[in-house]
């Protein structure tokens, strides 16, 4: 439904000196190419863009009024300025669609690893106790019987997207929904207005130190969530506010826990903890443990394997146990219900004789906990293969380099969205890492540019009864070589490279520039 302007302001939370008119507005948009007849366009400054030079572009595609933070006159529709614009933005956006997560319960989860499964696991388990529930996350957002793919390089999306998927869901008569939420979704405010009423950290590891700068301001980003809980509006269906937190992430859990103002809980997979795992087995097929606290004991089966998703499933409990009061034995049988997370300890079986398995794991912790899981699902060798980005974080380049050549028997470096740096530069800084660990180049660990063809190579290494562990991109479609995109998906490519070497009928293997060409070429792509 259309908004005149002036409603956007209504329960806006910064101050504003401009006259606001009640132009009516049709949309929002932060793109003038998606700018449309009635549109608000909020123009921002972006990484590389500022969104102010575009306003006229925005206009000429039918803006109906532009917010922004810069003093600009003469413009032929109504100019707000205001002190952020991209802060205001999540406001705009939410009030624009009647404040949709005021009336859904919304339980958000955020941490530099598991923030995905633990999102997944949430969700099943609300759905098992027969709640009408939708989900977005870096993978999917799930509206109703609507599936909706997130997975091209995205991490939290935009606040006007967060709000629009919120309205559907209200819409669709959903009542609670379970938000992914990244550092950079919250040092950008894309989900300020979205009322959480839970909030989950997974852990808080190196990662992000490009954009955050340094661990304790990335650590602040993410605990913004907590601090977020305590502005959450009275709901008629009733207000959790509640803080769960890791007890075994040693390097954030003191803060956090001193952080939380609100009701909190911790988890962990030690008896001190307020919910633990006790009895732990691990197996190909998946955990089996039995989840305690001072109120309940109950057997819990997943088929997600290794330690780590112990804590993942433990969170889940803890935040839908506790925080909605969901019987425990519900949530048990939400978590057994979960097949698996697509890119995320992925199988891919075309009936060779060792185990190959696609994984997200792109930080050093993600990494370290993924060879330690693979060590539990076979007696054979672990055989890693995983890049590091261009234009971000450069010491974890060393830091996983160093945590293969440590827990791995095998270790292939490859690439992993160079985009403009130099990929030869990038193998050289994770070769270092590796050799300081005592890698042997060409005998324990091998430099192999191209992604397909390191994934070839790593299935020859392969022995009976070995695991072969594709890490780093897990779920997204694409990799970035220079500024472009070009299609990438892991599991087609690990079933490509499988079917090479099995010598039976499978997908072909997707393009890459590092298959024919110099590093100074595909660096000019546009």
């Amino acid at each position: 439904m259309p908004k005149k302007l002036s409603q956007l302001f209504t329960d806006f939370p910064f101050s504003h000196s401009s006259q606001i008119p009640d132009v009516e507005i049709d949309g929002i948009a932060i793109d003038s190419r998606a700018v449309k007849s009635g549109y608000l366009f909020v123009a921002m400054q972006g990484g590389s863009v500022d969104g102010h030079t575009y306003i006229q572009k925005a206009i000429d595609n039918g803006a109906s009024a532009v917010i922004g933070d810069r003093d600009i006159s003469g413009l032929s529709v109504p100019y707000i300025r205001l002190e952020n614009s991209r802060q205001a933005l999540t406001y705009l956006a939410a009030a624009f669609y009647d404040w949709p997560a005021r009336k859904l319960t919304v339980i958000g989860v955020t941490g530099t690893d598991g923030k995905t499964t633990t999102t997944n696991i949430i969700y099943k388990i609300l759905l098992a106790a027969n709640i009408k529930a939708g989900m977005i996350s870096t993978v999917n957002a799930v509206i109703g019987d609507e599936v909706l793919d997130t997975g091209f390089h995205v991490t939290t999306p935009d606040a006007h997207d967060v709000q629009r998927y919120l309205a559907k869901m209200v819409e669709a008569g959903l009542t609670h929904v379970v938000l992914e939420t990244t550092s950079h979704g919250w040092a950008q405010y894309r989900v300020d207005a979205c009322e959480f009423d839970i909030g989950i950290v997974t852990n808080i590891t190196h990662e992000h130190m490009n954009e955050h700068g340094s661990y304790e301001n990335y650590r602040n980003a993410k605990a913004r969530l907590f601090s977020s809980l305590e502005r959450t509006s009275i709901k008629l269906q009733g207000n959790p506010r509640l803080g769960v937190i890791n007890r075994d992430d040693t390097k954030s859990f003191d803060f956090l826990n001193d952080f939380i103002n609100v009701n909190k809980l911790n988890y962990g997979l030690g008896e001190g903890a307020d919910i633990c795992a006790m009895d732990i087995s691990y197996s190909p097929s998946g955990i089996h443990f039995k989840a305690q606290s001072r109120d309940f004991r109950v057997d819990v089966t997943s088929k997600l394997v290794g330690a780590y998703n112990v804590s993942n499933c433990l969170a889940a409990m803890t935040a839908t146990v506790y925080g909605l009061g969901i019987n425990p034995e519900t949530a048990a049988q939400g978590i057994a219900s979960l097949e698996g997370i697509p890119g995320r300890m992925e199988c891919i079986d075309m009936g060779q004789n060792f185990t190959a398995i696609v994984d997200f794991a792109h930080t050093p912790n993600a990494l370290k906990v993924a060879l330690e899981a693979g060590r539990t699902m076979s007696k054979g060798r672990v055989i890693s293969v995983f890049g590091s980005a261009g234009l971000r974080d450069k010491e974890k380049r060393r830091m996983m380099a160093e945590t293969s050549a440590e827990l791995a028997d095998l270790t292939v470096l490859t690439a992993e969205d160079p985009r403009t740096e130099s990929l030869d530069g990038i193998l050289e800084e994770m070769a270092a890492g590796a050799r300081s660990k005592g890698g042997r180049e060409d005998e324990t660990f091998w430099r192999v540019a191209d992604r397909g063809a390191a994934l070839r190579f790593a299935l020859k290494l392969a022995r009976p009864g070995d695991i072969v562990l594709a890490c780093g991109k897990g779920h997204e479609q694409s990799m970035c070589f220079g500024a472009r995109e070009f299609l990438w998906d892991e599991r087609i490519a690990m079933r490509a490279a499988l079917s090479e070497y099995l010598d039976v009928a499978g997908p072909m293997m997707q393009y890459l520039p590092t298959q024919d060409k110099e590093e100074k070429e595909w660096l000019t792509y546009k």
